[in-house]
């Protein structure tokens, strides 16, 4: 049975935001599945087989250039989707794909997308809106991984890890933040360190824990904000 659109595990953004006869028929083509952290969705060059909805987990996406070991360009939670090339009628992602924070997630095979995507013009029109502020928000990334410091992008992504974890507490090795962030592990343990000193967070053997989130908010360059009011207002 299908749960109603006020429950708990429904409580998706984008699938929320739908008219209730929209939610139920997608909710119909989807099944829910229990997410394992460092669980491999996708590997760049792949086919996509699923798309996700998150519910209380969230994903890591990485593009893996040739002589880099990597750079996180998406943190996905609630909020969003994962598999959007499917949107537009591609079936095979550039990126990798990891959970990075474990829960439940509404799954839909890459079969039944299209079809749901034909039945459903809300349906389409939110995920199109959900590209655009997608596309805006890599590009805004961009430009903060050239701009802005180590410390203050650091603080970016706890807040934003945060945000999806619902929790002050939540598991990063030093190997996965030197990935996300594009630099050296010595300037993880510098920038972490010094925000650990302001008694911003505690940082210990990967495991992580907000202390102070307005103080961290200060910390972080201003591209937090920016990125969630940017998704407000197009998405509500």
């Amino acid at each position: 049975m299908q749960p109603e659109k006020n429950s708990a595990l429904s409580d998706n953004r984008l699938l929320a935001s739908l008219p209730d006869e929209d939610h139920r028929q997608v909710l119909k083509r989807c099944e829910s599945v229990e997410l394992a952290r460092d669980e491999v969705i996708n590997e760049p060059g792949e086919q996509i087989r699923h798309v996700y909805f998150p519910t209380d987990c969230y994903f890591s996406l990485v593009t893996r250039p040739i002589d880099h070991a990597g750079l996180e360009v998406r943190l996905v939670g609630r909020e969003g989707m994962v598999g959007t090339p499917l949107v537009l009628g591609i079936d095979v992602t550039l990126l990798r794909t990891v959970v990075r924070g474990a829960g439940p997630t509404w799954r839909m095979t890459a079969e039944r997308f299209p079809e749901a995507l034909r039945k459903s013009t809300a349906l389409q029109l939110t995920l199109n809106r959900y590209l655009f502020v997608v596309t805006n928000q890599v590009e805004q990334m961009v430009a903060c991984t050239r701009f802005h410091v180590l410390e203050a992008r650091l603080a970016r992504w706890l807040l934003m890890t945060q945000d999806r974890a619902h929790s002050d507490h939540f598991h990063a090795t030093h190997e996965f933040l030197a990935l996300l962030l594009g630099v050296r592990r010595v300037g993880v343990t510098k920038a972490a360190t010094a925000l650990q000193k302001r008694n911003l967070i505690h940082y210990s053997r990967g495991d992580i824990r907000v202390l102070d989130r307005p103080g961290l908010q200060t910390a972080a360059c201003a591209c937090y904000g920016e990125s969630e009011a940017m998704y407000e207002q197009f998405m509500g």
